[in-house]
Parts: structure tokens; C-alpha cells; sequence
């Protein structure tokens, strides 16, 4: 068995915690899959044998997959933000999640199919809303209000004037 993280987040799956934390593991860097529980008895969402847990990792944060069934949902009260360095990064998550049946959002969020939230966030979108002169960082916050995925060309072009 794999080692159990002292605190980890745990994330609420309908049967498919697996599947999520495979894709997590193949998409983000320093992710795996790291072991798989299978239910010794039945349960309410489940039967033995079925996969009850899983340990995961994504991007260095240890996760527990939990097939609790259809009782909760996710939602946006909880969400991954992935700060990345440049538009190909960013592309490549966004695309990613929104790719393999996720669904789009506003200002760099998006949803992957099992309804986890994440938030695609270029460093220079960060950096220009923090920027020390107001009325820089409320050009980049009203430019980042526009988007679905943020396109860091328009935050550097607002970000200068």
C-alpha cells in the first residue's frame, strides 16, 4: 500500500475516482496514480470488489479519490489553480481539461468532466493585477473579465498600456 499523506484533500467521485486520477496523472507534472482500494464488502454507491478509493497526487498534492456515489456534486466552493508560465502552458491544461468533456468557464476557470473545478492562471495575469499602479491592474482585471480562457498577449498589451 501506498504511504497515506498525513492531510490530503479528499474529492467526492460517482464510481469513477479511478478514471479522474488516471487523467490527472497523465495531464499535470509531479501527478500519479498511486494505489487503488477496492470496497472488502458492499456499500450504499457500491458493491465488494468494487474501487472505493484511490490515492492520488496532482501536482505534488496528495489526493484521496473517494466513490462515494451521487450524493454530492462539486463545485466551484473548491478548486485546483494552476499558475503557469507562459500561453503554451496554459493552452495545453485548458484544452486538456475542456478537451476531455470538460466545460469552459469565465476568467481562466474551467471544469473537468467529473465537475472539479481549476483555474488556469497565467503568472502574468497575477503579476498584472498586482501591479502597483491601479489603474494597470484594473486594465488587466477588466481585460481578464472578458475571458474565458486568458490569452496573455491581452494582458500584456493592457499590462502596458
Amino acid at each position: 500500500m501506498a504511504t497515506v499523506a498525513k492531510t490530503m484533500i479528499c474529492l467526492w467521485y460517482d464510481g469513477d475516482a479511478e478514471d479522474a486520477a488516471g487523467f490527472y496523472a497523465a495531464t499535470f507534472p509531479n501527478s500519479s496514480l498511486d494505489a487503488v482500494q477496492r470496497a472488502p464488502g458492499d456499500f450504499p454507491s457500491g458493491k465488494e470488489g468494487d474501487v472505493l478509493t484511490v490515492l492520488f497526487t496532482v501536482m505534488g498534492i496528495p489526493c484521496l479519490g473517494l466513490n462515494g456515489g451521487p450524493a454530492f456534486k462539486h463545485s466551484e466552493a473548491f478548486s485546483f489553480q494552476v499558475a503557469t508560465a507562459d500561453q503554451a502552458e496554459t493552452d495545453r491544461y485548458w484544452n486538456a481539461i475542456v478537451g476531455n468533456g470538460g466545460e469552459a468557464g469565465s476568467c481562466g476557470w474551467c471544469k473537468d468532466k467529473w465537475g472539479v473545478s481549476w483555474q488556469i492562471t497565467p503568472r502574468a495575469l497575477t503579476e498584472a493585477i498586482a501591479d502597483g499602479d491601479p489603474a494597470v491592474a484594473k486594465r488587466a482585471f477588466d481585460a481578464m473579465m472578458t475571458m474565458g480562457k486568458i490569452d496573455i498577449a491581452v494582458i500584456e498589451a493592457v499590462r502596458h498600456g
